[in-house]
């Protein structure tokens, strides 16, 4: 087994495919799946692949980031609220702390939620630990240009 990483149950989580360096995470090691909040999505084929068109504001005053990436699933999940859904997935990269690796997310509108994207168990497994009574452990900083 590889060495883990403690993370808290919050941390600032990086998806480099999607040029976004900072975007507020809350680990979730009760939600199997994760979860990206998203303003708006559209269907999209391409050379015969169904793609999803995606556009996400990572954080109050950032740039809007429009996104496009294969659609590898769609699959009903339970939502907050304890309701069935259809959420298309996809794959993406992700980096906390130092470890990068790739891991699917489901597109859904989590406007009313503090966090726009949620940590489920899959994308933490053999990676990462999680203290539930620390926070931040790993805050991404802003880049020098």
């Amino acid at each position: 087994m590889s060495e883990t990483v403690t993370v808290g149950w919050r941390e600032t989580v990086a998806l480099p495919e999607f040029g976004i360096e900072r975007i507020r995470a809350k680990i979730d090691t009760g939600a199997r799946s994760s979860s990206l909040h998203v303003d708006r999505q559209w269907r999209l084929e391409r050379d015969g692949q169904p793609w999803v068109g995606f556009v996400i504001q990572p954080r109050p005053g950032a740039e809007v980031v429009t996104v496009e990436a294969l659609l590898v699933d769609e699959r009903d999940v339970i939502d907050s609220g304890g309701h069935r859904v259809r959420r298309p997935f996809i794959r993406t990269r992700m980096r906390l702390a130092d470890v990068e690796r790739e891991i699917e997310l489901n597109l859904a509108d989590r406007r009313g939620m503090r966090f726009p994207m949620l940590l489920g168990r899959q994308a933490m497994q053999e990676s990462f630990i999680v203290d539930p009574s620390r926070s931040h452990l790993h805050r991404r900083r802003k880049s020098v240009e």
